[in-house]
């Protein structure tokens, strides 16, 4: 048995009866951070099943790679794909729509070199190198615009996950690398590297949607009940997050940190309002800077903007 409406999973559900959960087929950027980790806590959460939802989930290196799943059509969801890279890939006609924010701000991101480097701050790179995920992501956004921004001579570099960059930083292969936490957070209590920079020193991106929720249009269009019943399913493991003790070991056990850990770090770095999926923050100004920095040739009009996003209603 299928389930086709909300509806009818409600009326399944009073009447005891075992429906059949809906496979849906997610790609996650960076796993493991605290605002990519929702549909993982959702799940452990029972959340996502309570909507008549099975979620399979792959994790990438970035919302390069995220995006480029969607937009294949071997994921129906892309989580935490880089708002400059969806805005590219959209004016170029790829079948990608925004279904949510995934994250406003980039409090959480930031830049380190090794405790020994003489580099302390962007200005002093020179023609160094810096890291940023893949191409298209969160992290190639906010380096093209510091490298804008400060008129910099560094060549960034794409260095794939948040491991694989820190490999690269102390083994000396690249000058700044990039993170977000938990990743770093040990490193940088024992002084192994030093942060130099933060997301929210590019200018352009402060306050504004940075990362998105993302679907393929066809699945979309041909399923838009599921996706429904997804958005539901993740605003309310949004509100689980911020609410009591169960989420926080939720995440605890997913990523092996204690409780008072992730609670220290989701207060520090994510506060709900950043995570929130119904706002699309500042686009009158994104798509200006999208042309500013390259990414489109043009801005999207408004026209464009109502077919990009398509939020499904609560």
């Amino acid at each position: 048995m299928r389930i086709t409406t909300a509806a009818t999973l409600a009326v399944l559900i009073s009447l005891g009866v075992q429906a059949q959960a809906e496979t849906m087929k997610l790609a996650v950027g960076q796993r493991g951070t605290w605002d990519t980790s929702v549909a993982e806590i959702g799940v452990r959460g029972g959340i996502f099943q309570k909507h008549g939802l099975e979620l399979e989930i792959l994790y990438t290196q970035g919302g390069g790679e995220t995006q480029q799943a969607v937009i294949s059509g071997s994921v129906d969801v892309g989580v935490a794909a880089g708002m400059m890279g969806v805005l590219a890939a959209f004016a170029k006609g790829a079948p990608v729509r925004i279904i949510g924010s995934e994250m406003t701000g980039a409090t959480e991101m930031f830049f380190y070199v090794p405790a020994k480097s003489k580099i302390q701050s962007l200005k002093d790179i020179g023609t160094g190198t810096i890291g940023y995920s893949t191409n298209g992501s969160s992290t190639h956004g906010v380096v093209t615009a510091l490298v804008k921004q400060y008129d910099l001579k560094a060549q960034p570099v794409a260095t794939g996950s948040q491991s694989a960059t820190l490999t690269q930083v102390l083994s000396g292969q690249i000058d700044v690398g990039w993170s977000a936490p938990p990743f770093g957070l040990d490193q940088l209590d024992r002084g192994d590297i030093r942060i130099v920079a933060s997301g929210n020193d590019a200018t352009v991106f402060r306050g504004q949607t940075v990362r998105l929720l993302i679907a393929n249009v066809q699945a979309l269009q041909s399923r838009k009940d599921t996706f429904v019943r997804f958005m539901r399913a993740y605003r309310e493991t949004v509100d689980w997050m911020y609410a009591g003790d169960g989420a926080l070991k939720a995440y605890g056990e997913f990523m092996k940190m204690p409780e008072a850990k992730v609670a220290s770090m989701r207060d520090r770095f994510f506060p709900k309002s950043a995570i929130d999926p119904d706002k699309v923050v500042g686009l009158d100004v994104i798509v200006q800077d999208a042309v500013t920095l390259k990414f489109t040739p043009a801005p999207l009009t408004q026209a464009q903007l109502v077919e990009l996003i398509q939020i499904p209603p609560r």
